[in-house]
């Protein structure tokens, strides 16, 4: 059976309908009509993906076609078209699904919001970019959804407008982003121009014929054109993944309303740039040195900021940073040219993630829009399901055994240490296996942290509800909420995406990871054609998941030895320490500040990245734009414009000043001209 362009098409559109009726007929319609019709719409295109999905994996032919000639240019074509393979068809479903359950979840979470039907307009506009962008056969339909994501990404970060630091925040994000954009367009034109189409698979095809060629930006320095052409697609990744250093934005965007942090920053969005260079891996693997910048990037992004995440205290800045350093996993992956491990922790990431970042939203409506853990605690027996996701969340994302994030997260650690095994002078190889084994210790730590601060311990809510005057915990606040921060379970329509993605990140692992990543059946005994075979393309030296799927004898054997490395180890240490320090002996706690006072105050300031962007390279191009503003305005018009006129009014009024009207003075000057054009002419004839 073969996928239909008018399946795909309405995969595409369903959403973009729901955001046009939502957002231009929001008035008419009425709130319940703005969330019937999107969630209607992005529930089409999810049905409709996992159609497509099932079909591919029945034996469905790769759909590649154009669908739409946008523009002819000499023999450049611009075409919208799809390119379907089982890549393209995960992403569809994982993008669809996690966006229905945020749509589902905002219901709730958005119900006492002014602006209710423009957020569920710009949710679903989202959807539509996003699959746009995953969806395409060729650069220039890439670029489009690219840029498109970045655009509603925009909008929503900034949605409550009237929030100083939200408009803060979206500004950061946008420019932040233009940077890597910049880069990624440069790529998008170095394919052109080498290569000579946007077309995807021709692209691949004709790529092997530029291997050898070179490039000299300054004489005598040559650079690869595969390399150069990947580099710049990969700044484009950094910015859109939030890798080091354009990751900054990221974190100020939990200004944003929680259910944007889970689709946008969690699910979709910030895997663009992984699925990107997932889909150009034929273009990857002809640029070790490209391979080599990818690993050092990730490596750097998955420990560092993981350590940021220790010391925050803001509930939703925590996920995030856990987000970073989970991208950063991805782009490590990428960089060992474990590409099918990146996209599946891709996968797996974006359900427990958004299960978190979900979570964290609830703990937010029961807390009533306080976020920070340290005025939480004790709120398990409030908030049962919220907590009990969270757990399984938790559990996921410090890769337990069993739970889909151990499946993902340990191949990509021991297709890094293989990398690192077949290259021991290779400082960056080294780097890069020891700073994802390392990360489970801090991913465990900064995990286990939240959880305790947020459900554990000493009912701090009632503390900080007496020091604001409400003794009473019974008390009503002057916004009719029982307590000042008497905490509740979610409604419904927030605590079923909640059970739902809780079911994934428990299940999905153990029932893919066999198929998915090491070409096998579901219990890792028959042998079957890779799953990604076709749409992700590897040098057989390179292969590492090749090697990881070698030992893998199902789903049960590699969970049980998940339990005997060195990565499990360490995560046990972290949740240890953890545990040690905020359950046991947290009095413990203020000792182990005072003793590291110095890096806590480096983690604090975030590793002085934002007093760089901000002071350094936006503050410094602020003081460029003023000098030369001085410059302009006292040089170029004080000096030359006004200047001359100037001049000549000085010189005018002189020569008034010489204009008497008196004879004798004009007869006196006169013979003055006289006297010195007779000694001139003496002075020329001596």
């Amino acid at each position: 059976m073969a996928i239909s362009q008018t399946q795909l098409v309405l995969i595409v559109l369903l959403p973009l309908l729901g955001s046009l009726i939502a957002g231009l007929l929001g008035r008419f319609v009425g709130r319940a009509g703005a969330h019937t019709v999107t969630i209607l719409g992005v529930a089409g295109s999810c049905a409709l993906s996992c159609y497509v999905l099932w079909q591919l994996m029945q034996g469905a032919p790769v759909f590649n076609e154009n669908v739409y000639g946008w523009l002819q240019a000499g023999s450049i074509s611009v075409n919208v078209g799809f390119m379907i393979d089982k890549l393209s068809a995960m992403m569809m479903v994982v993008v669809t699904f996690v966006s229905l359950l945020v749509h589902i979840y905002t219901i709730g979470y958005m119900a006492d919001d002014d602006g209710y039907t423009r957020f569920f307009s710009y949710i679903s506009l989202f959807t539509f970019s996003m699959l746009m962008l995953c969806m395409s056969n060729n650069f220039m339909q890439l670029f489009f959804g690219w840029e498109a994501v970045g655009l509603v990404s925009y909008l929503l970060i900034g949605f409550w407008y009237k929030k100083p630091t939200a408009v803060f925040a979206n500004l950061k994000a946008f420019l932040v982003n233009r940077v890597g954009d910049f880069g990624f367009i440069l790529g998008i034109a170095g394919v052109l121009y080498w290569i000579g189409t946007l077309d995807y698979a021709t692209a691949f095809a004709n790529a092997p014929s530029v291997a050898g060629n070179t490039f000299e930006f300054f004489p005598g320095h040559a650079w690869s054109v595969p390399t150069i052409i990947c580099i710049l697609l990969f700044i484009g990744a950094m910015g859109k993944s939030a890798q080091v250093p354009l990751h900054v934005w990221l974190p100020d965007s939990m200004e944003g309303p929680t259910p944007i942090s889970a689709l946008i920053h969690a699910a979709t969005m910030v895997t663009a740039g992984i699925f990107m260079v997932a889909r150009m891996s034929p273009l990857f693997e002809l640029s070790p040195m490209a391979l080599e910048f990818v690993l050092f990037i990730g490596a750097t992004t998955a420990f560092w900021t993981g350590l940021i995440g220790m010391v925050q205290n803001d509930i939703k800045r925590v996920v995030a940073y856990s987000t970073l350093s989970q991208l950063g996993y991805m782009t490590v992956a990428l960089g060992v040219s474990a590409y099918s491990a990146a996209v599946y922790h891709l996968m797996t990431h974006a359900f427990f993630k958004a299960l978190l970042f979900l979570a964290a939203g609830s703990v937010i409506i029961g807390m009533h829009h306080e976020q920070d853990m340290r005025k939480m605690g004790g709120l398990r027996k409030y908030m049962p399901i919220t907590f009990w996701t969270t757990l399984i969340g938790t559990l996921a994302l410090v890769a337990m055994p069993f739970f889909s994030g151990y499946y993902s997260k340990d191949t990509i650690i021991t297709a890094t240490e293989l990398h690192a095994a077949a290259r021991p002078g290779d400082m960056i190889a080294q780097y890069g296996k020891w700073a994802v084994i390392l990360g489970t210790f801090v991913t465990s730590f900064y995990s286990f942290r939240l959880l305790y601060l947020t459900f554990f311990g000493e009912e701090r809510f009632r503390k900080v509800a007496a020091e604001h005057g409400h003794d009473d915990a019974h008390a009503r606040d002057d916004h009719g909420h029982h307590g000042a921060h008497e905490p509740h379970e979610s409604p419904w329509v927030v605590t079923l995406p909640l059970v739902l993605l809780a079911i994934a990140s428990v299940g999905v692992g153990f029932f893919t990871a066999g198929p998915m990543l090491f070409g096998t059946d579901v219990m890792g005994h028959a042998r079957q054609t890779p799953f990604f075979e076709g749409a992700i393309q590897v040098l057989q030296q390179n292969d590492m998941v090749a090697k990881v799927a070698e030992e893998f004898h199902g789903p049960i054997a590699f969970a049980l030895h998940g339990f005997t490395t060195l990565p499990f180890i360490l995560a046990f240490l972290g949740f240890a320490t953890a545990t040690l320090l905020y359950i046991i002996k947290p009095e413990l706690r203020a000792g182990a500040a005072r003793a590291l006072a110095l890096p806590i105050r480096v983690l604090q300031r975030k590793f002085y990245m934002d007093d760089l962007w901000i002071g350094g390279l936006a503050g410094g191009s602020v003081q460029l734009g003023k000098a030369s503003n001085l410059a302009d305005s006292r040089v170029v018009d004080g000096l030359f414009v006004n200047g001359s006129a100037n001049l000549i009014g000085v010189v005018a009024a002189i020569s008034r000043k010489l204009q008497s009207g008196y004879l004798y003075h004009y007869a006196f000057a006169m013979i003055i001209g006289l006297v010195v054009l007779l000694a001139m002419i003496h002075q020329f004839w001596a």
